[in-house]
């Protein structure tokens, strides 16, 4: 697979609770010149970032992050203030304790309620699947199928672990309607990332794919 096509897969991912500005605007250039298909950050640093690539690369940033438990509202201020401020993309945690409950239809209305917030933006929905059995996530799955979002994706990168080859693969086997798959998390060599394109994964969230490229450069 060419390098070109992987990283126009690849959301640019710092999201660490101490980046700073300058950490930002650096895999926002790196983002640029390597033409992924976003960088995703901080909503902190959402209007700044906008404000800093002046349309040339999508800013993808995060709501509800990392747990998931805020509620609904809050979720849909979230996103709502992050497209007011330039993001092109959000991905939003589910209430993992709503699928534990089985909660399918709660679910379904909070990420159209999101969606909405979106006004129009990409959206893509993190269910954390290293919480989850093989039956909630072919659940969620089709519960995510259902709704107005484009996306699922695996995880966070914050909770016990990141993408597996095994829950995208579930993925694929139960997503319907034109909802793409977007891997995220642990993603650490281009055989891993190629292996998740080849399993169904449309996007893939990871910061090391990029400095990898980079190394190779060097």
């Amino acid at each position: 697979m060419e390098m070109k096509e992987i990283l126009s897969k690849v959301d640019h991912t710092l999201l660490k609770p101490e980046s700073t500005w300058e950490q930002i605007k650096e895999i926002c250039d790196d983002g640029m010149k390597y033409e992924t298909a976003s960088v995703c950050i901080p909503p902190s640093f959402v209007k700044q970032a906008a404000e800093y690539v002046e349309g040339k690369l999508p800013i993808c940033t995060v709501i509800g992050f990392p747990n998931g438990y805020n509620t609904t509202e809050i979720k849909c201020a979230e996103a709502a203030c992050a497209v007011k401020e330039g993001a092109a993309e959000i991905d939003m945690v589910i209430n993992i304790g709503w699928v534990k409950e089985q909660r399918w239809d709660d679910l379904l209305e909070e990420i159209n309620k999101v969606k909405d917030s979106c006004h129009g933006r990409l959206l893509k929905v993190i269910v954390e699947t290293c919480l989850l059995t093989d039956e909630e996530i072919e659940k969620i799955t089709k519960v995510v199928s259902q709704s107005k979002a484009e996306y699922i994706k695996t995880s966070t990168g914050f909770s016990t672990e990141g993408a597996t080859f095994h829950a995208v693969k579930l993925f694929a086997d139960n997503v319907s309607g034109g909802t793409k798959i977007k891997a995220a998390g642990g993603i650490s060599s281009i055989e891993d990332a190629e292996k998740f394109i080849e399993l169904g994964a449309d996007r893939l969230g990871t910061s090391r794919i990029v400095k990898i490229v980079k190394e190779s450069e060097k």
